[in-house]
């Protein structure tokens, strides 16, 4: 059983900043590709950023210049943090990750294998 686990989510006010983490596994072979998404309400679930196993990564076009994720392989550990918070960011997010390289899964963080229970963002 694999399990992601994230934490850091919460209620902040506009243009403030939150940083979330997730436990990721600790088998390297099943993380090539992590990412996290997000779901608001009475929406899809939309991805909001990757990075691969070169720590190369992609942002949705939303975040683009306010979210960056990256990684602590030593701490297995997956972060995204965001910054200029925007109200239209109030989602459930999701961190996942994919034995598979993410160009394999179509640089779409949707289709990644293992999926966490996610953290509650609220801005307003």
């Amino acid at each position: 059983h694999v399990q992601l686990v994230e934490s850091g989510g919460g209620s902040v006010q506009t243009g403030e900043t939150l940083n979330l983490s997730c436990a990721v596994p600790e088998y390297t072979h099943l993380r090539n590709c992590m990412g996290w998404l997000r779901q608001a309400p009475g929406k899809q679930r939309e991805g909001v950023a990757l990075i691969d196993n070169d720590g190369s990564t992609r942002y949705g076009d939303g975040v683009k210049g306010r979210f960056t994720i990256s990684q602590d392989t030593a701490k297995n550990t997956l972060y995204l943090q965001m910054n200029n918070l925007k109200p239209e960011d109030t989602a459930m997010y999701y961190c996942a990750a994919d034995p598979g390289r993410c160009l394999y899964n179509g640089y779409d963080a949707n289709r990644l294998a293992f999926k966490g229970q996610g953290t509650q963002v609220t801005v307003s």
